[in-house]
């Protein structure tokens, strides 16, 4: 099976312009393309793992990718699947957020010797003259198409700002731009940016004629990876300091049953063959292939001795154990009022929610243990002596914290 073909095989591709050009470049190793990544955060989280697991393999099957991060779109914010304005950043944390990005695209992509490229679309964008871009790229724009993408149909009845508006010009001249200087012949992205896509390559096509074949390609269910990314507590981020690589494994070792092989094709390089066996398993066995998943996907973020760890942690835990590898916070004098604490600023302080008053809800929605008990009272407090032995919090099914002090 060539590259494209498991592509499809694996449910990734959702759309495409030019299916037979895209499958001979791509099977060929002769695409060079591009996946866009908006700095808005110093960690990459789970979300982006569909993109990043694509551009591995299509980088192992020779073609050339390019990650090109939003230093210049990040100053304006993409409407995108979004119901308000993004907050926008300065230069420096834009800069900072990338140069995190690119360290952990290093666990899935290959820099070396110019086998793969990081770009900051800031490079042209921000020294733009704004008549000069006007007149030459906003005449191959229909205002009236324009309003008829999703993108921005989605933010018409709260108001869509003129600055937003400019985010599909934008886009298209970055594809724009990377064909022209890089020889950039693809981009993907996910259904949400079919829109801005599609006007890429037209752009590309219209400026520069028949000559120019300038391809798109879009991931099936990135909106739904991008979903992901969530947990009740917060996000699921790829950067360990963040997110630790057992709370990572727990995470995938608790996806829905009816996600784990979507999952298992579309995230992890095991044989499609060997995947495809496992649609039989019913039962006490999908928990096992929720257990590969987490593995494999831990293995893959965090390497084979933080994956290893993770799942003797998780064994242990299931078993009624407390392991070494659970996640802990420790408990300082300063966290005591008269020597005692409560179980929501224990909830807190370890991290298991943000704030207390998500902390009160949980303990209302009957979601937190202690030690295998429920906990209902949101004033129950503890005395230090009790932290002298074993102390676990759960919050839901994924999240443990041991406390000890």
């Amino acid at each position: 099976m060539q590259i494209y073909e498991e592509l499809v095989a694996r449910g990734l591709i959702a759309q495409v312009t030019d299916e037979k050009e895209i499958r001979e470049l791509i099977n060929g190793g002769n695409a060079v393309f591009y996946i866009g990544f908006d700095p808005t955060a110093d960690s990459l989280h789970v979300g982006h793992f569909m993109a990043l697991c694509l551009m591995k393999r299509l980088q192992e099957a020779g073609n050339r990718p390019i990650a090109l991060i939003g230093g210049g779109t990040a100053m304006v914010g993409d409407p995108s699947g979004r119901t308000d304005m993004r907050t926008l950043m300065t230069p420096e944390t834009i800069e900072h957020n990338g140069n995190c990005f690119k360290k952990q695209m290093s666990r899935f992509i290959d820099f070396s010797e110019g086998k793969a490229m990081m770009i900051n679309n800031a490079d042209w964008l921000l020294g733009l003259n704004y008549i000069e871009f006007l007149r030459d790229i906003g005449p191959h724009f229909s205002v009236n198409r324009m309003l008829s993408a999703e993108c921005y149909k989605q933010r018409m009845e709260k108001g869509l700002s003129f600055l937003e508006f400019n985010y599909m010009l934008m886009q298209s001249f970055d594809f724009y731009e990377l064909y022209r200087q890089y020889g950039c012949n693809m981009q993907f992205g996910g259904d949400d940016q079919w829109s801005n896509m599609l006007a890429g390559t037209e752009l590309i096509r219209r400026k520069l004629g028949k000559d120019a074949y300038a391809m798109t390609i879009t991931l099936l269910l990135t909106n739904e990876g991008k979903k992901m990314g969530k947990t009740q507590s917060g996000a699921v981020w790829l950067d360990p300091a963040k997110t630790s690589p057992f709370e990572f494994y727990q995470y995938w070792r608790n996806v829905d049953d009816a996600d784990v092989l979507k999952c298992l094709r579309m995230l992890t390089f095991l044989p499609i063959e060997e995947i495809n066996e496992m649609d039989k398993w019913e039962g006490s066995a999908l928990n096992k292939a929720k257990e590969i998943l987490a593995y494999e996907l831990t293995n893959l973020v965090h390497g084979e001795e933080e994956a290893k760890k993770a799942s003797a942690a998780a064994a242990a835990i299931f078993s009624g154990a407390v392991s070494a590898d659970m996640p802990a916070y420790t408990l300082k004098d300063a966290d005591f009022i008269d020597d005692v604490i409560d179980i929501v600023s224990l909830l807190a302080l370890s991290g298991l929610v943000s704030s207390k008053s998500e902390g009160r809800r949980a303990i209302e929605q009957g979601g937190v243990i202690v030690n295998k008990e429920k906990i209902s009272d949101i004033k129950k407090s503890y005395k230090k002596e009790e932290f002298e032995e074993d102390f676990v919090i759960q919050r839901g099914k994924k999240n443990f914290r041991k406390i000890v002090y």
